[in-house]
């Protein structure tokens, strides 16, 4: 048909560059309002990390690895809510023995996540976007779920207003891809809009019956055959919107 190779030609550079507008314009809103976030915030967080220092002592912040964009490195950082006491062989206890009651409270109140503004500062993150987790998750994903390292980690994602811990593992992945499929502007600002929301309501912090997230340990069985089944499905679409 004549000229429908220049339309798709067209087609793909029009994406291509709406993408790249999209990463330069998020990352300038990130740096904007991280930025008053930190000055609106500094003096809750003087607070905060005095009372950690009063009743645990130091470290006040919590640092860990966690992979970021296309998988690379970063340091977390959090305020610390547990302790580091071990059982009588040295062992360290289990989380729900080590969380202080005010760790407890910074949780509920999603405070001990403020640090990561930081992180937003330095480029490491992004206020929107999949949540970072643990470096040891990377060999457990499936190729589809894989795709959240498409886009920065964010301090609060889809999945975090849609359920957060009481999601399933698989749910949360699901949602992630989601947002990296229909990451816009207007997508980024109505999360954090519901963020604050769900922050008030606290609802979804913890797994029922657990003080922290179960660990992931893989998608198994029919689960994952149904993630390569949607693998699948969206290939020719995300060849169009990552032009």
């Amino acid at each position: 048909m004549p000229g429908s190779y220049s339309d798709v030609v067209q087609i793909f550079v029009i994406r291509g560059t709406e993408y790249h507008l999209n990463r330069a314009l998020k990352r300038m809103s990130d740096v904007l309002i991280a930025s008053i976030a930190i000055a609106l915030f500094a003096p809750v967080m003087g607070i905060v990390a005095t009372i950690i220092y009063l009743t645990m002592g130091r470290p006040i912040l919590f640092r860990q690895q966690r992979p970021g964009y296309k998988t690379a490195p970063f340091i977390l950082l959090k305020f610390r809510t547990m302790t580091d006491a071990h059982d009588g062989t040295g062992v360290l206890l289990v989380d729900e023995l080590r969380l202080t009651s005010f760790g407890k409270m910074l949780r509920r109140l999603s405070l001990d996540e403020l640090p990561q503004l930081w992180n937003v500062l330095k480029g490491d993150m992004s206020l929107v976007g999949p949540r970072p987790l643990l470096m040891r998750y990377l060999d457990r994903y499936t190729a589809q779920q894989a795709r959240r390292h498409e886009v920065k980690p964010g301090l609060t994602g889809w999945a975090q207003v849609n359920g957060r811990n009481g999601l399933s593992w698989e749910e949360k992945f699901d949602k992630d891809v989601w947002y990296v499929d229909h990451m816009s502007a207007w997508l980024d600002a109505k999360i954090i809009a519901q963020t604050i929301g769900c922050v008030f309501r606290r609802r979804g912090i913890n797994q029922p019956g657990m003080a922290t997230a179960e660990e992931f340990l893989g998608t198994q069985g029919e689960a994952a055959g149904q993630w390569i089944g949607s693998a699948e499905e969206l290939g020719s679409k995300q060849i169009l919107d990552r032009a």
